[in-house]
């Protein structure tokens, strides 16, 4: 049985909610969480790893148990993820990022390159090949931030739309629990938690035009690298996980046959890749 604690800290204010396992001596990893997830989409993965790594799995602030950020902008969130990270002593990690989580952990390898050992990026953009189709209606509302454009946004915080997100792409949908998807759709339902969401779809645009200097710190600092892909993604398209390649020729990428939440239904074959680059 692996002992994974449930914790908060106070980052400036706000109460970050975080889970938290291995020994502390152990190499660091920092999991973040996408869109509209938790750290309950690390649930399975945390006990794979806890032997070998001192894990940090927080909600970020505006999803789960966390507060809402300060405001309402991807700036925001990496900042209080980056207190977080000195509070609990995260001084030179390995961060795993996907969807949100990692324009969240990019913000941090650009701002303290010397902190980051290496990354793994689970459907993890940082490259506009990357983007599927699927993004044209939220590219709409950046760039043009009407109420129409806001509203038509709103369905994807309908649990038919998170559901869809979790099952599209899957090989057998039987095998997605459903636990995942509830407890998203229980959280985007908070008082408040709607607009938050709907201000970080227009804030994307933010991360987009950080790509340039995403790809400068790879070319630069060379951080080891392991992209494990869901393949079937509707929204990060596997030319996204082949790019960090032109950048980092000795990056490790791996395709699975499944949608965007890959740990829904290969946790132990993304541990085991882990393993295998930073073992």
């Amino acid at each position: 049985m692996v002992s994974i604690a449930y914790r908060t800290a106070d980052v400036d204010g706000l109460k970050v909610f975080y889970r938290e396992a291995g020994a502390p001596g152990a190499p660091k990893l920092l999991l973040l969480h996408g869109f509209p997830s938790s750290s309950h989409m690390f649930r399975d993965l945390i006990p794979l790893l806890a032997d070998r790594f001192h894990i940090v799995a927080p909600d970020l602030p505006g999803f789960g148990q966390s507060d809402g950020p300060k405001a309402n902008t991807f700036d925001s969130i990496a900042d209080t993820i980056e207190r977080l990270t000195e509070i609990v002593g995260f001084d030179r990690f390995t961060v795993y990022v996907f969807d949100y989580g990692a324009p969240t952990g990019f913000r941090l390898a650009i701002r303290h390159p010397e902190r980051i050992t290496g990354i793994v990026s689970q459907n993890g953009n940082a490259y506009v090949e990357g983007l599927s189709d699927g993004w044209n209606p939220i590219r709409a509302y950046w760039q043009d931030p009407s109420p129409a454009n806001r509203e038509a946004l709103r369905s994807m915080l309908t649990l038919d739309t998170t559901r869809w997100q979790y099952t599209h792409g899957v090989v057998d949908p039987a095998a997605v629990s459903p636990d995942g998807y509830t407890l998203d759709v229980h959280y985007l339902g908070r008082p408040g938690a709607d607009d938050v969401q709907l201000d970080l779809f227009g804030d994307y645009k933010s991360n987009v035009a950080l790509y340039p200097a995403f790809q400068a710190y790879f070319r630069t600092h060379k951080p080891r690298v392991l992209a494990v892909w869901g393949r079937n993604d509707p929204f990060f398209l596997p030319p996204g996980a082949e790019a960090f390649k032109r950048d980092l020729p000795d990056a490790q990428v791996r395709f699975f046959d499944t949608g965007h939440f890959a740990l829904e239904t290969h946790a132990a074959d993304i541990a085991e890749a882990i393993r295998g680059v930073f073992g």
